[in-house]
This record gives C-alpha cells, sequence and structure tokens, in this order.
C-alpha cells in the first residue's frame, strides 16, 4: 500500500510582511529625495552658467573702446576713446512670483525683458539674451542697490564702477529664496571680477 506524502507551503508571516514594506518605504523616500536633490542641481547649474555669462558679457562690453557721441565748441576737440561699464539692466522677469516654483519664459518682443536697454545701459549693452524658459530672477546692477547687500558674506563691489551680476529665484515655491551672484569692479583701468559665484540657499 503506498502512501503519499503533502508538502504544505509556509507562507510569510505579518512581520516578515511588514520587513519588507518598511525598507521599500525606505527606499522610495530615498529616490525621491535623491531626485528632487538632482533635479535642484539642474536647476542650479542653469543660474551658474547665465550669472559667469553676464559677468563675461559686462567685462568684453567694458574692455571695448567707446567713441562718445558729443556736440563740440568751436575748434573743440572730441575726448579720447574710453571704457565704460553697460549701466543697470531691468531684471527679468521684473515680477519675482513669475519663478516662484515655476518657470518663467522671457519675452522676445522689442523692448521687453532681455531685449530691453540702450547701448550704453542694460541687456542690450551687454549684447546679453536668454529666449528660453527660466527658474531665476535675473538682474545686472551698477554702482549700488546690490542684491548681495542684503546676504551674508557676499562679495559687496565698492565704487560707482563696479557690478554685479545676480540669480534669485526660490525652486519649490516656499518663500525661501536662493542667490547666486558674482561681482566686479574697475581698478586702475582694468575690470576685476570675484573668484568664484558667491551662493546663498543653493538649491531653494
Amino acid at each position: 500500500m503506498s502512501s503519499t506524502t503533502v508538502v504544505r507551503g509556509r507562507g510569510f508571516t505579518l512581520v516578515e510582511i511588514m520587513i519588507v514594506v518598511a525598507i521599500l518605504g525606505v527606499l522610495a523616500a530615498l529616490a525621491i529625495f535623491g531626485v528632487r536633490s538632482y533635479l535642484a542641481t539642474a536647476r542650479t547649474a542653469e543660474a551658474k552658467q547665465t550669472v559667469g555669462a553676464i559677468a563675461r558679457a559686462a567685462v568684453v562690453q567694458y574692455e571695448r573702446e567707446r567713441n562718445l557721441s558729443q556736440l563740440l565748441s568751436d575748434r573743440g576737440i572730441s575726448a579720447a576713446n574710453t571704457h565704460v561699464l553697460c549701466g543697470s539692466a531691468t531684471p527679468v522677469p521684473l515680477d519675482f512670483a513669475l519663478v516662484q516654483g515655476t518657470k518663467y519664459q522671457p519675452s522676445t518682443a522689442p523692448g521687453a525683458d532681455f531685449r530691453s536697454g540702450t547701448t550704453l545701459a542694460g541687456w542690450e549693452c551687454l549684447g546679453f539674451s536668454i529666449s528660453t524658459p527660466i527658474y531665476f530672477r535675473y538682474s545686472y546692477q551698477v554702482g549700488g542697490d546690490y542684491v548681495g547687500g542684503a546676504l551674508p558674506d557676499a562679495p559687496i563691489p565698492s565704487g560707482t564702477e563696479a557690478f554685479e551680476a545676480a540669480a534669485v529665484g526660490d525652486l519649490d515655491g516656499d518663500d525661501r529664496t536662493s542667490a547666486l551672484i558674482r561681482s566686479g569692479e574697475v581698478r586702475n583701468g582694468e575690470i576685476v571680477t570675484s573668484t568664484q559665484i558667491y551662493t546663498n540657499n543653493e538649491h531653494e
């Protein structure tokens, strides 16, 4: 007479299932944090590149020799070609709320956003423009009213012949702002810029 042995599979206990669920939860949280950190870093890279480009544009335009338009008196002589910093630019966007937790598409209309200014001031003078959506508010100031003036240890240029290129953002829309700044000033006829980009609350 033959007999058969029935092998019954053992199931998972409640404790084992809870441990697996807890591990999956921790891994998911780490993944979400990692992705958020990666996105914030990528968005901040935009600001670093742009602030650096604005500062380089300011240096290039200063190093050009400009022959300024003048009205001469009888037998008068025109001044020699000179080096001048481009005057301040209107921040883009003008309303900071437009980049709080979102992107802003700069206008390409003449006289608007990065297409504003004159041959001696603003974005037109700098020859700088952005046509793609931006996460930060960008500014270029000369002679004062610097963003860095309200930030700890920010490089504050001195004198009237000085500039600041800055990016201010609020990537997650929580009203905590981040700032990236590069400044420069004229010393003995030469323009000197800060050695690196200053950052404050970089991933905010």
